[in-house]
């Protein structure tokens, strides 16, 4: 049966997971509003169903561009249905290896920047009633390692937010998924990673995590296609999970640090229940 065609707005459709993202929508049929900084790296997308996709720049930096983006969504189609902060990319250094600038560049991208977007688009969704937020996090969302200091606080960022925003928005028909994939073969550990310049003394700790990030890149298991599916599979589900772990690598992650965390809650319970005043 051919599904009802929906129109998905999509940051960072330049390549990876967002090129994938936008070619999946296409393939079943729905309209398409690929962003991205340069116009010109959409023209491949373009061609594949001119009628259906619309090609808007933007950089989720700049202030008001949100805002201009989604108004030209909604004049060249209607309305929006699937909105997809994917924009974004990686760092990797320790915390005493970043610069103040590189992080809240970072953060500028990777949070305020899914939050700017979020917020032109929230008064439509509210007006439909209806509608679905997808919010692109990681495994590191949910956990980190040395050397992703930075990166794992926006992807934590975005997920409290992501998280505050369901119940928010539930009662408007909105959904809101949080996806968090392990390693997928798209640029993110390419052109899409930024290493600080390293600290000798780091080098034991963060060492390793800078060579996984380097060595990693198109060997990784995920496919980012079969993602694509997997998010259309949880916005169709009459229980569309708050947080959807993508690949087996995010799944064994998260469920390990679960497991810790409940371990030490249950070895610390009574210091932690202790605190509170003595009764009368």
């Amino acid at each position: 049966m051919t599904p009802t065609r929906q129109t998905w707005f999509i940051t960072g459709t330049s390549s990876g997971f967002g090129r994938a993202f936008a070619e999946h929508a296409l393939a079943r049929g729905h309209n398409v509003v690929a962003t991205a900084r340069r116009i010109d790296s959409l023209e491949g997308l373009i061609a594949q169903a001119p009628e259906r996709v619309h090609a808007v720049a933007l950089d989720v930096d700049l202030p008001g561009a949100a805002e201009a983006a989604i108004q030209a969504a909604v004049e060249r189609f209607g309305r929006i249905d699937v909105l997809i902060n994917n924009a974004g990319y990686g760092l990797v250094g320790a915390l005493e290896e970043t610069p103040d600038a590189e992080l809240r560049a970072l953060m500028n991208t990777n949070f305020f920047g899914a939050m700017a977007v979020m917020r032109a688009a929230l008064p439509v969704l509210r007006r439909q009633r209806s509608g679905a937020i997808v919010n692109i996090s990681s495994l590191g969302g949910q956990l980190s390692f040395a050397g992703f200091s930075a990166y794992s606080a926006s992807k934590f960022a975005l997920e409290g937010a992501s998280e505050a925003l369901a119940q928010e928005v539930a009662a408007f028909g909105v959904k809101v998924l949080i996806v968090e994939p392990g390693q997928f073969r798209t640029q993110l550990a390419g052109s899409g990673m930024r290493h600080m310049p390293a600290i000798e003394a780091y080098e034991p700790v963060v060492g390793g995590t800078r060579e996984f990030a380097r060595n990693m890149h198109q060997t990784q298991a995920g496919d980012p296609r079969k993602a694509a599916a997997a998010i259309e599979q949880a916005l169709a589900a009459e229980q569309t999970p708050l947080r959807l772990q993508l690949g087996g690598d995010s799944v064994d992650a998260v469920r390990a640090h679960a497991e810790v965390l409940l371990k030490d809650m249950k070895v610390w319970e009574a210091v932690s229940r202790g605190t509170d005043f003595d009764a009368g």
